[in-house]
């Protein structure tokens, strides 16, 4: 095991990481505004052949989870640079950067992918609304939003949101040389995130998977999840939260 040593990002090289890092924050969010403004682009797919729709669905879930998850992994993705500089003074570490963030979105396209099927299916199964995604079964909504809450309060949720809330120590257990071990560093830390966050994302089919309300609001619980200090009480909280919501829509019938 090496000690490692956290240094400062050069002022470039931090105006490069903070730039490239808006754009594609700022750019997939403005492409998923786009879709959830003008449905009839996302309609359009439920008209077409199962493989054009998949396609279609599989573009806006990549899309979607590059602006929700980016804003969240941004500590860790300035712990990175800095540890790499503190081993490398003389490299600079916007490659390597690059790199380890090619590897988290990998694991969240991934993810994307299973989740356009589930989409797909559920909506030629007529369990959930197209295009937006909506589960039609108050009881399916009730019982995923238990669930949700169930997983919040799960060790597994606190393993990962362990793993995700320190990047230091995350970084010097799982350290790679490498531009191929920072793709694949980028790939571990992506796989706990999922870990962490998938019943948060799979909440989208309860509102509504382009509602914009729904989106920010928990890009926005997440990120406090993964940064502030109170953060694994929150979780613990929202999954009560969660538990409450559904057992009160499971038991509402008007």
């Amino acid at each position: 095991m090496w000690s490692a040593t956290v240094e400062r990002i050069p002022g470039r090289e931090k105006l490069a990481l903070g730039l490239g890092l808006t754009a594609i924050i700022a750019l997939s969010w403005a492409y998923t505004v786009w879709l959830a403004v003008d449905m009839r682009t996302v309609g359009a797919h439920h008209h077409h052949a199962a493989t054009a729709q998949l396609g279609g669905l599989f573009l806006m879930w990549t899309v979607m989870m590059i602006a929700m998850m980016l804003p969240t992994a941004l500590p860790m993705l300035t712990m990175y640079a800095r540890m790499h500089r503190g081993r490398w003074a003389d490299r600079s570490a916007v490659l390597p950067t690059s790199l380890f963030l090619l590897g988290y979105a990998l694991a969240w396209t991934v993810f994307s992918g299973a989740a356009s099927f589930l989409q797909l299916w559920l909506e030629r199964s007529a369990l959930a609304t197209s295009p937006m995604g909506v589960l039609e079964s108050r009881g399916a909504a009730g019982i995923l939003l238990v669930l949700a809450g169930a997983f919040q309060l799960s060790p597994l949720k606190n393993v990962c949101l362990t793993q995700c809330r320190t990047p230091l120590t995350f970084l010097m257990t799982a350290w790679r040389e490498g531009r191929a071990g920072a793709v694949a560093m980028g790939l571990h830390h992506g796989l706990f995130c999922i870990g962490c966050c998938w019943a948060l994302m799979a909440l989208l089919f309860v509102a509504g998977v382009m509602n914009l309300l729904w989106m920010g609001a928990i890009t926005v619980y997440m990120a406090i999840e993964k940064i502030a200090p109170g953060g694994k009480a929150l979780a613990r909280w929202g999954g009560v939260a969660l538990i409450l919501a559904g057992t009160a829509t499971l038991l509402y019938r008007g």
